[in-house]
């Protein structure tokens, strides 16, 4: 019995940081949704704009100088503002592309980011991945060409904004493993907004349009929120349940997106995109078994 003493707490942080990564998640579709939505009326760069001024005055408020000595002090300063860009980048090509796509099709794009994190951790981490994995990786990109069908008109030619996008988002998500080893979540999240704003504070005369209404601007300060809100919630799941537990988790987005994109704009995705979203998903997945099997100790007993 001793050696057991600690599973039932084990698995309720489990089943709470995956309640907290399956929020997150809705947040991340929320935030998507009413980025769409203002692109019917302003210039994405704008959105973008109001996506990270918003999360910087709510991460303030949380994570400040006062409240939290030190915050602000990196030890890897320009690899903070080159991972904040790279996402910046990855933000702002997504948004773009939303005024043409549906969600589902941008949300299955962006499935494949782990994909392109497996490829490139050899190269720039060591972590090279074995034909299994590479076999994996070549069918989730496979799943992309079912997805876009380059050639073939299924999709509007923005889809290569979220491709690109895609890997930015992927060394973005490098960069953020390499700064775990240096700085707490906290400076990491302050940076991303910080540098998202300043980056495009100087831009806003060439895009800015004042929103008409109050709901424009609700939906402006919607992305802040839940922009951070997410983040923050995937900050709290990760310290209570290591990362290949909650991965999976993100997959449900595309159930979000599909019912989001049907119910605010009367959308649905193709057959095409479901069964390239299944084979990236699949694809995803099976990387993350992977993982796991090579980071279990032989003869091991695996309790989860």
């Amino acid at each position: 019995m001793p050696a057991y003493s600690h599973q039932p707490e084990t698995g309720r942080s489990r089943l709470i940081a995956i309640g907290l990564m399956c929020g997150a998640v809705l947040c991340f579709s929320l935030l998507d949704t009413s980025a769409k939505w203002l692109t019917g009326s302003m210039d994405p760069l704008q959105i973008v704009f109001a996506r990270y001024a918003g999360s910087m005055l709510l991460v303030s408020l949380l994570f400040n100088p006062w409240s939290r000595p030190g915050v602000l002090r990196s030890r890897k300063p320009w690899l903070q503002a080159v991972r904040s860009l790279l996402l910046l980048g990855s933000t702002a090509l997504n948004f773009f592309a939303l005024k043409y796509l549906q969600l589902a099709e941008t949300v299955s794009i962006m499935f494949a980011t782990p994909l392109v994190v497996a490829l490139v951790a050899g190269p720039l981490l060591g972590e090279w991945p074995g034909p299994r994995r590479l076999a994996a990786i070549a069918v989730g990109f496979l799943g992309v060409l079912v997805i876009t069908r380059p050639g073939l008109g299924g999709m509007h030619p923005a889809a290569i904004l979220v491709v690109i996008g895609c890997g930015c988002y992927a060394f973005y998500s490098l960069s953020t493993r390499v700064l775990a080893a240096y700085d707490p979540p906290e400076t990491t999240m302050v940076y991303s907004g910080v540098a998202g704003t300043v980056a495009l504070l100087p831009l806003i005369p060439l895009f800015w349009s004042w929103p008409q209404g109050p709901l424009p601007w609700l939906a402006m300060l919607a992305t802040g929120v839940f922009g951070a809100f997410g983040h923050w919630l995937l900050i709290l799941a990760h310290r209570l349940a290591p990362a290949t537990i909650l991965a999976p988790f993100i997959y449900s987005q595309i159930v979000w997106m599909i019912a989001l994109g049907f119910i605010v704009f009367d959308q649905l995705p193709d057959r095409w995109t479901f069964v390239g979203a299944a084979i990236v998903i699949a694809s995803g997945l099976y990387l993350l078994y992977r993982e796991r099997v090579r980071h279990v100790p032989e003869g091991s007993a695996r309790l989860d």
